[in-house]
Parts: C-alpha cells; sequence; structure tokens
C-alpha cells in the first residue's frame, strides 16, 4: 500500500483522527476520521461505511452535522469519512490526483489493515459526495452492498450539469477543471466513465438511496433567518439529473429507494434528516447476506 499515515490519534473513546499522504493525490496530507463501534477489536472483522462530504466542508462535518456518533452508536460497524477535494474531488482526474483510487482502494487497505474492516461495504454522502458515492459504486461492481447520494447529481454529461461542475472546480477549487475529464464531447469518453448514469448497469446489486429537493426553496428545516445561498440553486438542478438516471435503472431492472420533497434547501439540515430516513436500510444491507 502506498498510503502513508503521519499520525493516529485518539480524539474520543470511539474517534480516531489519522493524518495521511500518498502519491494518488500529491502535495497534501489528508485527513481520515474513523468512527469505532462499542467495544471495537481489530480482531472482529466488522463492516465499513465510507461516507463523503460534498462542497467546502471536510470529514469532520459528519460528525458535527449529521450526528453520526450518536446514530451510529448501536451499530457493529467501522465508519470511515475521509477527505475529499474542494471540488472534482471523488474521481480519479484525467490529469492530477486520483481521488478515486484513494478513497475505494487505499483507504479500505487502510481500514482492513489497521481496523479489521471486512470486505462487507457501504457508501454514502452528500452533494459532489453522493456523486463519489454513486460513481464509487458504479466504477468498482459489486465493492459496495449499498450507495445513498443525498443531493448528488446522478449524471454529469447534461450541458448544465457540464457547465456548473466545469464552473466549480474553477472557482472554489481554483484548478483548471479540464484537468478532471477533458472538455465535454471532444473528450467523451473521459466524461463517460465518470458519470453514473452512463455505468448505472454496473449499479445492478448494489441498493440505492437517492434523496433531493425540488425546487431548493426554504423548507420545514430552514431556520426563518436563514440567509439565500446561491448554493440552493443545485437542488433543481441536481433532480433534473434524477430523471435519466432512473430511466436507465428501470432498464435495466435495478431498484432504488427514492425520497423528494419539494422545499429544501442544499445544506446539512436535509442531509442529516435523509441520512437518519436512510440508516436503516444502509445497516441491513451491511446486516444480511
Amino acid at each position: 500500500m502506498t498510503l502513508e499515515v503521519l499520525a493516529d490519534d485518539e480524539e474520543s473513546p470511539r474517534l480516531r483522527h489519522l493524518r495521511v499522504r500518498t502519491p494518488s493525490v500529491p502535495g497534501r496530507v489528508l485527513s481520515v476520521r474513523v468512527l469505532l463501534p462499542e467495544g471495537w477489536s481489530r480482531d472482529v472483522p466488522r463492516p465499513l461505511l465510507t461516507l463523503h462530504h460534498g462542497g467546502l466542508d471536510d470529514g469532520s462535518s459528519w460528525l458535527q452535522y449529521a450526528g453520526v456518533e450518536d446514530l451510529s452508536r448501536n451499530d457493529d460497524i467501522l465508519i470511515v469519512m475521509p477527505d475529499g477535494g474542494r471540488a472534482g474531488g471523488y474521481a480519479d482526474w484525467r490529469r492530477g490526483p486520483q481521488w478515486m483510487t484513494f478513497h475505494v482502494h487505499e483507504v479500505f487497505a487502510l481500514m482492513r489493515d489497521r481496523y479489521g474492516a471486512s470486505p462487507v461495504r457501504a457508501v454514502a454522502g452528500v452533494s459532489g459526495g453522493g456523486y463519489g458515492a454513486l460513481l464509487g459504486a458504479a466504477q468498482n461492481p459489486g465493492t459496495f452492498r449499498f450507495a445513498a447520494a443525498l443531493s448528488a447529481p446522478c449524471t454529469i454529461r447534461t450541458p448544465l450539469t457540464a457547465l456548473t461542475l466545469l464552473a466549480a472546480t474553477a472557482i472554489a477549487g481554483r484548478t483548471n477543471p479540464l484537468h478532471m475529464w477533458g472538455w465535454p464531447v471532444l473528450h467523451d469518453r473521459f466524461w463517460r466513465r465518470a458519470d453514473p448514469t452512463h455505468l448505472a448497469s454496473s449499479l445492478k446489486g448494489t441498493a440505492l438511496y437517492l434523496s433531493a429537493s425540488r425546487t431548493g426553496r426554504r423548507g420545514p428545516l430552514d431556520p426563518p433567518d436563514a440567509p439565500w445561498s446561491a448554493a440552493n440553486l443545485a437542488e433543481p438542478l441536481i433532480h433534473s439529473t434524477l430523471a435519466p438516471f432512473l430511466r436507465r435503472l428501470r432498464h435495466h431492472d435495478i431498484p432504488a429507494t427514492i425520497h423528494l420533497y419539494d422545499h429544501g434547501t442544499h445544506t446539512w439540515p436535509y442531509w442529516h434528516h435523509e441520512l437518519h430516513r436512510a440508516w436503516p436500510l444502509l445497516t441491513t444491507a451491511l446486516s444480511h447476506p
């Protein structure tokens, strides 16, 4: 394994915070947070759940905003929350970091060797991290029993989605977005390889949970004084990517659990709610053959 562990700190009886370095994502020290089950022992293999954050967040967001520590208290599973990139941080780039390699393969090897993770795996993510969850499952058939994508784009190849992703990578990621998959259309083979809708047939055998707001407008979980954010425009765009993805799933007889809500912003209160809603499905997928 090329991943190097620089530090492994115990932040609480259940929580570890690792700093790692890998040639797959050169020039960076990455954080990997690990939440252990009660009574953990490395000698007892346990299922592994990977959680992917989105946007400008990091792995600690799951603990701070989604209540993962309390939610998982009675579940005998390992949870890993690795950092992703500021934008485009879940695919192997055409020219640049190999995020998929890091998240799907290297982090798993780390969890297996250091914490006793079994090959029984699930993945979930919010926003761009939800895209990463779908892409990781689709590019690695049979690796994940369950994948949840909360407020996440299900295709990157519609004109509006492609333009939005390129702009977000340039502005938020402060990097050349064409290094991800090249020019749309001109380098379409790279875009297809990173598109969950194009790869949908590979999701057969993976239980899926998808959720999003139809409008992005303020909903029941938003504080009355919450300021408007341009990020909320992502919700109707994400909703528009669900239809082609679901058509492909139906074409391949792949079931999915869908929860669409009329109003709700692109924020953690809704992802907290959706993770808790999906949790019984996730733990069932990890617990049963």
